[in-house]
């Protein structure tokens, strides 16, 4: 007698519908999940401007801890609690007061009730010489007397409650609380990191505009062939201090 093979359990197959419905729901949970971690823990920056010379360069690209000071809830107008407030010394983007869709970044260099005074250049906080960054820079060695531009001479001026004292570290050009007034604390994002790619400019380089077709692939095929030499590389990685 022959002996009847155990047959194996027939697989069901998954219609093309059903696995595209996975790949659809498994797609939205990562957009979901991305979105989360983007409103409410770190988030990328581009550096535009040089304002936060030396510290900070035009071309570099940070990420920010948007959770420290309390992060936004997507979707609500809720803030969780901050870990921590920010503080004098601390590098944070926010939202320019003066257009709320432009993202700012500069350093605090005092919180509300402090008292800021600037005496030809030198910047004090509640009497005491705050400290130049390690890569501030002057770039202008006259000095504005009193009375005429805020840059050189400010204050003394008392910090309002619920508002921060902005300054950038290329002191002689930085648009920044001297002449724009305090920051309102609801406007901060997150605190700086660190730069994870720097992308140094390069005014040589093709611009890629609507009227010229070849624009595009012009400027790709510059940056290819200018690739190692674009690239700050000792910036790649870099504590924020």
């Amino acid at each position: 007698m022959f002996k009847r093979k155990k047959e194996k359990p027939k697989r069901e197959k998954k219609s093309a519908l059903s696995v595209l419905r996975e790949y659809i729901e498994s797609f939205g949970i990562a957009l979901i999940l991305a979105l989360i971690i983007k409103c409410s823990v770190v988030e990328a920056y581009k550096i535009p401007s040089g304002s936060m010379e030396d510290t900070l360069l035009v071309g570099d690209f940070l990420l920010a801890n948007k959770f420290i000071y309390g992060a936004k809830i997507p979707l609500l107008p809720i803030h969780l609690p901050a870990l921590r407030e920010p503080k004098p010394g601390d590098i944070v983007i926010f939202k320019y007061p003066g257009d709320p869709k432009v993202n700012y970044i500069k350093r605090c260099v005092a919180v509300e009730g402090q008292t800021v005074e600037i005496r030809n250049k030198v910047l004090y906080v509640d009497g005491k010489r705050f400290p130049d960054p390690t890569f501030a820079k002057y770039t202008d060695i006259g000095t504005h007397s009193p009375g005429g531009d805020r840059r050189d001479n400010f204050g003394p001026y008392k910090v309002p409650k619920g508002h921060l004292f902005m300054m950038g570290d290329n002191r002689d050009n930085s648009a920044d609380s001297r002449y724009w007034g305090p920051l309102p604390r609801k406007l901060v994002l997150g605190k700086a990191m660190l730069t994870h790619w720097s992308w140094a400019p390069d005014p040589s380089a093709p611009a890629i505009t609507r009227n010229d077709l070849l624009s595009i692939p012009k400027n790709i095929g510059y940056n290819i062939l200018h690739f190692p030499n674009r690239v700050r590389w000792n910036r790649i990685v870099r504590i924020i201090k």
